[in-house]
């Protein structure tokens, strides 16, 4: 499926998570000319201290299992994958074209390139941009980002060694996070909104039994205090005969929501919860005809996993490829 103009491309995925990168990986193989743009590469994996239910590997951490995934996609000849921030998405005609704002490297190891072009051209497109922490909407909470709140506890949970902190939520983030957290903190509060968790029962289990970890249900966190950094949390029922909890660290896992700026100027159905409407009998198709969703941006289901992420990336490619093909 190559093209006269190396300009245009066969397919544009954008997002660098387990989607985009298995939709990479799949392009790859029915060798069209692929670009996978994202500013970072890897996705959520990146932010996951252990994967253990990923098929093959008993356990294996989430930075490793991206690392993995990148260079296997790096290996194809027809892919190349662009460090890049895109600024919009427009259809023209037949054509879709994706703008950057920034020239960065082109990451391939066949291509010549160095750098890429600002605006790029494709026949078709996968999205496959993911989603970000939901927030709290709470005062103290943007105050304190990076001065004792966090949504990341690979990234900053090293950070309070022999503390006391509050890990919010109750679901798996929440949970998975809580476990790796309890290696660092000397005490942990999971708080949770609800009256029991919502994790996985293996996860559960690890969590009750953890001595480090103290559960609170049915609560919620009102505000983050604290004056160069965090202090404390005040909550909204009564724990112990108190009101507020001494924390010197928050981390945030309430869940996540779309990225879904990309998709306004595109047309792209979206459904109440702003996920992006696919037709899974016609490998992941959108609204728009040469237009595929794939991950946790979409619909298709509500187990947000690496393995499902990574299934709807090679069936989104396989849509693209027929789409392709028909045209």
């Amino acid at each position: 499926m190559s093209t006269q103009n190396k300009l245009i491309y066969d397919l544009i995925i954008i997002g660098a998570g387990p989607a985009g990168l298995s939709a990479g990986l799949f392009s790859g193989r029915y060798k069209m000319k692929t670009a996978i743009i994202s500013k970072v590469l890897g996705g959520t994996p990146l932010e996951a201290h252990l994967v253990e239910n990923w098929p093959g590997i008993k356990s294996i951490t989430g930075p490793e299992l991206s690392k993995k995934m990148l260079e296997q996609v790096k290996a194809l000849e027809s892919v190349e994958i662009i460090t890049k921030e895109i600024t919009g998405v427009k259809k023209h005609k037949d054509l879709f074209n994706v703008y950057t704002n920034v020239i960065t490297n082109v990451i391939t190891s066949k291509s010549k390139n160095k750098n890429a072009d600002h605006g790029m051209r494709a026949k078709s497109l996968i999205l496959a941009m993911g989603n970000r922490p939901r927030k709290l909407e709470i005062p103290g909470e943007a105050e304190f980002l990076g001065k004792g709140v966090s949504y990341c506890v690979t990234c900053d949970g090293p950070l309070f060694q022999d503390k006391t902190v509050a890990v919010i939520g109750g679901g798996n983030s929440a949970c998975t996070g809580a476990l790796p957290l309890s290696e660092y903190a000397k005490k942990i509060y999971l708080i949770y909104r609800k009256g029991c968790l919502r994790a996985d029962e293996m996860v559960k289990e690890k969590i009750e039994k953890n001595p480090k970890i103290e559960i609170i249900y049915n609560t919620n966190v009102l505000e983050i205090l604290g004056k160069n950094s965090v202090e404390s949390v005040k909550i909204d029922n009564s724990y112990q005969n108190k009101n507020s909890l001494k924390v010197q660290g928050v981390f945030v896992e309430i869940g996540s929501v779309p990225n879904i700026a990309l998709c306004q100027n595109l047309g792209v159905e979206l459904d109440n919860m702003n996920q992006i409407k696919v037709n899974i009998r016609e490998n992941y198709s959108t609204n728009i005809s040469g237009v595929f969703g794939a991950g946790d941006i979409t619909d298709a289901t509500s187990m947000r996993q690496i393995i499902t992420a990574a299934a709807e990336g090679a069936v989104a490619a396989r849509g693209a490829y027929d789409y392709l093909q028909s045209q």
